[in-house]
């Protein structure tokens, strides 16, 4: 069994375990609509995706 050779601050516990942190979404400009969405999906508000409609968000509206 290993043993340490002398015991860990609380300070650096607690700075090792303070770096998870929670960062805000990639959010890019639709070429389309100029919009904000998120990378690598289709757009919510015009329903293209890398210059092809992919959804027809009229249809989806209507429903």
């Amino acid at each position: 069994m290993a043993v340490q050779k002398s015991k860990t601050s609380q300070q650096r516990t607690n700075t090792r375990f303070a770096q998870w942190k929670i960062d805000a979404p990639n959010l890019s400009e639709c070429p389309q609509c100029h919009e904000l969405k998120a990378s690598h999906r289709v757009c919510p508000k015009c329903g293209y995706y890398n210059g092809k409609q992919v959804v027809d968000v009229d249809k989806k509206e209507k429903n």
